[in-house]
């Protein structure tokens, strides 16, 4: 079986390069799965210019979208994505015990809860929502935007799930702790 190593910035195209700086300066490093999608600088990009339009004038606030992250990630059973989205939560104000919470769709607020089932039963049944599922995060207040915006959130962190599904490259965040 051929062994998936994370590049070194040199060896990537240079467009992957002029991305992964970028990336660098925000984020005071590269992570390791970023450096690694960087072998396709298209996938790379297209990474990262959907997380950046799901983020503007987005239906979900940063902590929720980070909520949805952790789901998701839960579901895919992604230790790199987990370790990394448990920091970007709690940087976000979350705690310990939320981020579990989260992770589990058993978090304490209740319109919340309905984006995490939501997400998790998307995510859980290759993109057919339970129907009780749907109708409780439309009773919570959420539009069809906001449905729309949710599956591409989900296939965007599904996405960064399977590189590490596929690759196994190195942590390079603290480990999510297991529940």
């Amino acid at each position: 079986m051929k062994t998936i190593t994370v590049p070194n910035k040199e060896q990537l195209s240079a467009e992957s390069q002029t991305i992964l700086e970028s990336v660098e300066k925000k984020m005071g490093k590269i992570p390791n799965l970023y450096a690694t999608i960087g072998y396709s600088s298209s996938a790379l990009k297209a990474m990262l210019e959907t997380e950046a339009s799901l983020s503007h004038d987005s239906s979900f606030s940063a902590k929720e979208r980070e909520a949805i992250n952790l789901i998701v990630s839960q579901v895919n059973n992604c230790d790199y994505c987990l370790a990394a989205h448990t920091m970007l939560a709690k940087m976000k104000g979350f705690s310990d015990e939320d981020t579990i919470a989260l992770r589990k769709a058993e978090y304490s607020d209740a319109k919340l809860n309905s984006v995490l089932k939501l997400a998790k039963s998307i995510s859980s049944n290759k993109g057919a929502a339970d129907d009780s599922a749907l109708q409780n995060f439309f009773e919570a207040g959420y539009d069809e935007k906001a449905l729309v915006e949710l599956n591409a959130l989900i296939a965007l962190r599904s996405f960064t799930n399977y590189v590490f599904a596929n690759t196994q490259i190195p942590i390079d965040f603290p480990l999510a702790q297991a529940i």
